[in-house]
């Protein structure tokens, strides 16, 4: 729950077509990626029921970061002792707060059967099968694969504050551990700039972005958000090699996602 209380989405928004992401050529000195395009998938809660494993799998990532201490504020499991330096992170707590409300995921493919130009900055809309809601699409990509094997990364959208502040969304990225340095988080970060407006929203804030957190400092830096400000000593975070914690201050980081005319335009 927010300082604004429990903040739910009133959009009715179908879920969104699928999308195809191609991924760069690698830098110089740069790992070689293991897929070479994405298939981003919009799902909710109740879609993600019918996908054997999805919300296991994507529960044990979540909290194995929150565990970690070093990205997502979360610390104890929902309804603990708040006091306590328990450190799990229940699949309940998870549930209401990654799945509340629509959530993007990724699946890695080195083939697609989509022969329309792709290009790293625009997706290619796929095909979503209206009768399962894009399920048979998503399994088409799986190809029969785990979890582990293809998901690389997932996120949420939702709205950021209550009522008539609710236009503004925000989001939280996951990539796990053996997906990362790919390059596949910015492709995602691309992606939520396409996912954001598709689902009615106007802009975007992020509330806190680590300073320790340099990949999503330079993500979204290079997408165009704005620094807005900063919080001083707003983490309380574990540091990486496990010796202790440190007071780490937050950025926040703001986008529109409409050109700067619309908001000038009579709101109906």
């Amino acid at each position: 729950m927010s300082a604004y209380g429990t903040i739910t989405t009133s959009r009715s928004v179908n879920l969104l077509p699928s999308t195809t992401w191609e991924i760069p050529e690698p830098a110089p000195g740069k790992p070689t990626p293991p897929f070479r395009h994405l298939v981003l998938h919009h799902l909710r809660l109740n879609s993600a029921r019918s996908l054997p494993s999805l919300l296991e799998y994507t529960h044990q990532v979540f909290a194995t970061e929150v565990e970690e201490g070093r990205t997502y504020p979360q610390e104890v499991a929902a309804g603990g002792d708040a006091s306590s330096s328990s450190s799990s992170y229940t699949r309940e707590a998870f549930e209401a707060y990654f799945w509340g409300a629509d959530v993007i995921i990724a699946i890695g493919t080195t083939n697609t059967n989509d022969d329309r130009p792709h290009h790293p900055d625009r997706p290619t809309a796929a095909t979503r099968d209206s009768v399962d809601g894009g399920k048979s699409d998503l399994e088409t990509a799986r190809a029969g694969r785990s979890w582990k094997d293809t998901l690389v990364g997932f996120y949420y959208v939702k709205p950021n504050y209550p009522g008539r502040s609710s236009h503004i969304c925000n989001a939280g990225f996951v990539i796990p551990p053996h997906y990362r340095q790919f390059g596949y988080g910015k492709i995602l970060g691309k992606s939520y700039l396409h996912y954001g407006p598709s689902l009615g929203y106007k802009a975007s804030v992020f509330n806190l972005v680590y300073t320790t957190n340099t990949g999503s400092l330079r993500i979204w830096d290079s997408l165009g958000f704005k620094r807005a400000g900063l919080i001083p000593r707003a983490g309380r975070l574990r540091r990486a090699d496990g010796s202790g914690e440190d007071w780490v201050d937050s950025v926040i980081y703001y986008r529109s996602f409409v050109e700067e005319e619309e908001w000038g335009r009579q709101i109906e």
